[in-house]
């Protein structure tokens, strides 16, 4: 009889473990779910912009295009390589001249879902974005004319833009070309992540470690920029909010978004950067001083949240980090119109007409 009261408190005890497991773990999934969204595997609608199977081919082309910019040397897959998570993997871009532009270029995966565009947020959408670099003296150093006269040389383009804005007379615009590349650059989703796996349901998805660290990222703040579909990229936010971070990782030359509000409470202001696929865009932050996400998790504790963190949480929340990479697009490299007897000839002078930032 003893033996059998033994047995049973035994299984009683294993179904209070197992079901107090499965509590605890359901309530990690519930809270994640109110604050983060899968990547959806439909296109976004864009405003203003309809996708068409000829505009999004057409983006495509003209993204790998070298000819957009004044060298014939530099595509908007330069800085933003879709073999390497949409990004180039330097500190800051090189671009027209070998000159070197003063912010990390962000990634192009996802980016439809950021609240606006470049790390300052001065451009509204894609399109708005799209046509800055090519403007860019230190990066593709054009102008709007220019790259309409390339365009116009080409039979093939001037046919594909046709199709692509049919209710133009004359589509081969500045404004379409940017517009053709918005497309396109919306279609760059990640989805069914590890992670976007465990928020469908699967919590098998994540192991232990990962799941401990997703509970340290929300349990100590981290969740109050880094949300959403795109866990962050939603907002604007204070870098140093609780305190300075060193002068190497946030320049005091650059004030973020106060350039574009002159606004003082805008000082050291940027756009949160998504966490999407993070462990693949590095470096980090927008001077691009730091190279490993350990570091970055670090960093971000003292200077943003104010609290202490052990090496055995940064190892967690990191471990969890690492579920963000999605699965990539598959990118099959177009083959571009050939140059004509009509199209410009590069230029490899710096002509100097401004710069521009990422």
């Amino acid at each position: 009889m003893r033996i059998k009261i033994l047995l049973s408190l035994s299984i009683v005890i294993i179904l209070v473990i197992i079901m107090g497991a499965a509590w605890a773990q359901d309530e990690l999934l519930n809270k994640a779910q109110t604050l983060f969204k899968p990547i959806p595997e439909t296109l976004p609608t864009l405003k203003d912009n309809p996708l068409t199977p000829e505009k999004i081919k057409l983006g495509k082309m003209l993204y790998f295009d070298p000819r957009l910019s004044a060298s014939n040397l530099i595509s908007c897959n330069t800085c933003h390589n879709l073999a390497t998570g949409g990004v180039d993997l330097q500190e800051t871009s090189i671009g027209h001249g070998w000159q070197k532009g003063p912010r990390n270029a962000p990634t192009v995966l996802n980016s439809v879902f950021n609240i606006a565009q470049f790390w300052d947020g001065r451009a509204k959408d894609l399109a708005e974005q799209a046509g800055g670099p090519m403007q860019a003296s230190v990066e593709m150093d054009n102008t709007p004319e220019r790259v309409v006269a390339v365009l116009k040389s080409m039979p093939q383009y001037v046919e594909l833009f046709k199709k692509s804005f049919s209710n133009e007379k004359d589509p081969v615009t500045f404004n379409y070309t940017t517009k053709a590349i918005e497309a396109f650059e919306a279609t760059l989703l990640t989805p069914n992540s590890r992670f976007d796996q465990f928020l469908k349901g699967n919590t098998s998805a994540l192991n232990a470690k990962e799941k401990e660290g997703l509970k340290l990222f929300m349990d100590k703040g981290c969740t109050t920029c880094h949300n959403g579909i795109d866990i962050g990229g939603g907002m604007f936010q204070k870098f140093g909010l609780v305190k300075s971070p060193d002068p190497a990782i946030r320049p005091p030359e650059d004030k973020g978004r106060f350039k574009v509000t002159n606004s003082a409470g805008d000082e050291f202001v940027f756009k949160v950067p998504t966490l999407r696929n993070i462990e693949l865009t590095r470096p980090y932050f927008h001077s691009g001083k730091v190279w490993t996400l350990q570091e970055t998790v670090r960093i971000m504790a003292s200077v943003q949240l104010g609290i202490p963190v052990t090496d055995d949480e940064v190892d967690k929340i990191t471990a969890f980090l690492r579920t963000l990479t999605g699965e990539q697009p598959k990118i099959e490299y177009p083959i571009l119109p050939p140059d004509t007897d009509n199209t410009p000839r590069p230029i490899l002078e710096i002509l100097g007409k401004g710069s521009e930032k990422h």
